[in-house]
């Protein structure tokens, strides 16, 4: 009866050494990947049966995970900085609308004694586009009556005089606007006027921040003045 003598199978720290590499503190996560999988992969083969030795499809296989999990490691952190890029890009982009008037979804306009501008959003545009001026009671103290209006935003520009002619008081006014297409109710959106005063840049991407305390997405401005 023959005897078959075991094997031993501990793999030299200078092996290990040559297989993982030495790393230092910056190593990146897929290095580090790189290394768990390889030191994981090293003792499979130490402690595995000498009489049944993994089958090298088996390896190539697990080799292969590795490759994917690394590609995928590697797209990810390429993504990660282009979009760093454009959100830079977009930042300074951004940064040229500071100082200037916006109109942003909003239904105030503000009257120091003069009126004010805003302005109104038509989809579909308008036969007819009226505008209904509001204190805080909620009573209308000016109706504008205007003609028909192309589809998109309209600037428009409140005197800041009721219906009465006199001046209506300093202060922050609630407007709402109706316009009608072929004798029917047609979609109208206010708009307030703003300045830009500031950006910021945050994981939700780029802010403006506006003179009437409010924040919008740069895709949210309907007009730059």
């Amino acid at each position: 009866m023959t005897t078959v003598q075991s094997t031993s199978n501990t793999a030299s720290q200078a092996l290990l050494d040559s297989v993982n590499g030495k790393k230092n503190a910056t190593t990146n996560s897929v290095d580090k990947a790189q290394d768990r999988f390889m030191t994981l992969l090293v003792t499979q083969m130490k402690n595995q049966d000498p009489l049944n030795p993994m089958d090298n499809a088996q390896v190539t296989s697990q080799m292969a995970q590795l490759s994917t999990v690394t590609g995928i490691d590697k797209l990810n952190n390429t993504l990660e900085s282009l979009i760093g890029n454009v959100q830079t890009g977009q930042s300074y982009q951004a940064s040229s609308m500071i100082g200037h008037n916006v109109l942003v979804s909003g239904n105030e306009v503000s009257t120091s004694g003069s009126g004010g501008y805003f302005g109104v959003d038509l989809p579909v545009g308008a036969d007819k586009l009226s505008v209904a001026i509001k204190n805080s009671a909620g009573t209308t103290i000016r109706t504008l009556t205007l003609g028909a209006q192309n589809s998109g935003s309209v600037a428009l520009n409140w005197d800041g005089l009721t219906d009465d002619g006199s001046v209506a008081k300093t202060g922050s006014y609630k407007f709402e606007a109706s316009a009608t297409t072929a004798g029917k109710s047609a979609a109208a959106e206010g708009l307030s006027y703003a300045q830009v005063m500031s950006l910021s840049n945050n994981a939700s991407g780029i802010k403006l921040n506006l003179s009437n305390q409010a924040s919008v997405n740069t895709s949210d401005v309907k007009e730059i003045f």
